[in-house]
């Protein structure tokens, strides 16, 4: 809820928000928190959830069914009631957002933009630059729950007391600060014992929410001179309402707004390209600049496809090695690596056929990303499928070393001897990973392992005899016909 917005405003956004949720088939029970957090989770850990306090703020805590007992995961569930909970929102004027228990990598938000400034610019500057960005953000497909760190301009009650005209009826400042903080934020005065109920019940002095609100009530307050007499707060001071300054945060010893924005049905990827393009397109003003690389999932996700293509480089080499080892050659080896580039003929491909069946839900995409894990299933694919290489040729090679086999019969042999062992193994490295594709975290390693052994597997049994024929050619030529000269 916008800043300075009342604990019941916010507790009837959080009522209508259960009302809803109570419609939900796959909800069994929903807990919400009005004005505290909620409490932490991992959530709550990473993004700060725990600190929020205020009457303006608010959660819901949802639990569904098992996933045996319904059909669609909770990110799907979550697509799906999302332009309901949107509708809620505008209608009580409330910024609501459904944030799921990620599986990915502990940021903010999916998608942030650090807005910087030039030294000398002022903070209101600075959240004028951070709106505009935020602006793109919500033109930008795919991209939900837009936000930003400042705050909806709200006034803040200032009283001032009049130290002269207090210290002659013999009133101290800390005796009207304590009536003030008892009289807007209640004090406890003890505890009450019911039957009914578990723990005590705690007794709090607080002016009701009507009194409170209005200053002329406040400033009608009364408090006691040093001669016993009791005067109201409008005889020593004033009341005014000034306009709250915003926070400041700072990254690196700057200073820094944040935009913040979920991603649903898009990649953060996909959303960074268009926000770069749309950044292009229409520069911000001098000095000022939108990072995108910082607190959300563009930043891990780079760094940790470099660091898996650096492992994949380092098992590529490896792999290399120990194969030179065993053949004693230095270009055998590379035939039998040749399966690993056609892994990824099949993993890309099958990735973006996959996503062409994906049905949407709610007019959102749903498609199935290439992760980090499935980077990893990549890797592994690369000592897996390299195996079936080895084995042909070495057939080739044991059936070569009889004196009546000619090259290219030793190839057609040895394809019809490994076909059914390969085809076999391949099986059942697919139907082994096909058991987690329905899995949050491990779906991209899966699918990964199915579309490569696929693909190598295809490719493998006709490229690599090729190959093999067309390096061996010549030699197997030669030994035919010795008298033959080149």
């Amino acid at each position: 809820m916008p800043r300075g917005s009342t604990l019941e405003q916010t507790d009837e956004v959080a009522r209508a928000l259960g009302s809803y949720l109570a419609t939900v088939n796959e909800v069994t029970d929903y807990q919400t928190y009005t004005g505290l957090a909620a409490p932490m989770d991992f959530n709550g850990m990473v993004r700060h959830y725990y600190l929020r306090k205020g009457g303006y703020v608010g959660e819901a805590r949802i639990n569904l069914l098992p996933k045996d007992r319904r059909e669609q995961q909770s990110h799907e569930i979550a697509l799906r009631i999302r332009p309901d909970i949107e509708k809620l929102g505008k209608k009580y004027g409330a910024n609501l957002k459904i944030v799921e228990i990620p599986p990915g990598p502990p940021v903010i938000s999916d998608l942030v933009a650090e807005t910087y400034g030039p030294p000398e610019a002022s903070m209101d500057n600075l959240i004028a630059v951070s709106k505009r960005v935020r602006a793109d953000m919500e033109k930008t497909e795919g991209v939900v729950d837009v936000d930003d760190f400042s705050e909806s301009q709200h006034d803040k009650l200032h009283f001032k007391l009049n130290r002269e005209k207090a210290a002659l009826s013999g009133i101290s400042v800390a005796q009207v600060s304590e009536m003030l903080r008892i009289a807007v934020a209640g004090q406890t005065v003890g505890i009450v014992h019911v039957n009914s109920e578990r723990q005590p019940l705690e007794i709090t002095l607080q002016l009701p929410r009507a009194q409170r609100s209005s200053i002329p009530d406040l400033l009608a307050l009364r408090v006691k001179t040093g001669r016993g007499d009791l005067i109201p707060l409008s005889e020593i001071g004033t009341a005014t309402l000034e306009s709250e300054d915003q926070p400041i945060f700072h990254k690196n010893l700057q200073r820094v707004n944040y935009v913040v924005a979920g991603m649903a049905g898009r990649s953060p990827v996909e959303a960074v390209f268009d926000l770069n393009d749309a950044f292009a397109e229409r520069s911000l003003p001098k000095g000022y600049t939108a990072e995108l690389a910082g607190e959300g999932e563009w930043k891990i996700t780079v760094d940790v496809f470099r660091d898996l293509g650096l492992a994949f480089a380092a098992a590529l080499v490896m792999i290399y090695i120990l194969l030179v080892g065993q053949t004693g050659s230095l270009t055998v080896p590379l035939v039998m690596m040749i399966a690993i580039p056609l892994t990824v003929i099949g993993i890309m491909p099958g990735f973006w056929l996959l996503n062409l069946f994906a049905t949407p839900i709610a007019d959102y995409p749903n498609p199935i990303y290439f992760t980090a894990t499935a980077m990893i299933g990549m890797i592994a694919l690369a000592g897996i499928v390299v195996r079936n290489s080895i084995i042909l040729i070495d057939f080739i090679e044991r059936i070569r070393a009889r004196a009546d086999a000619t090259l290219a019969e030793a190839l057609i042999e040895a394809g019809a001897i490994r076909l059914r062992p390969i085809f076999l193994t391949a099986g059942a490295a697919m139907f082994g990973a096909f058991v987690i594709i329905f899995d949050p975290i491990f779906s991209g390693l899966a699918w990964s392992f199915i579309f490569g052994i696929f693909a190598s597997t295809l490719f493998s049994l006709l490229v690599i005899p090729v190959v093999y024929f067309l390096i061996n050619k010549e030699n197997a030529e030669s030994v035919m016909n010795p008298n033959k000269v080149n």
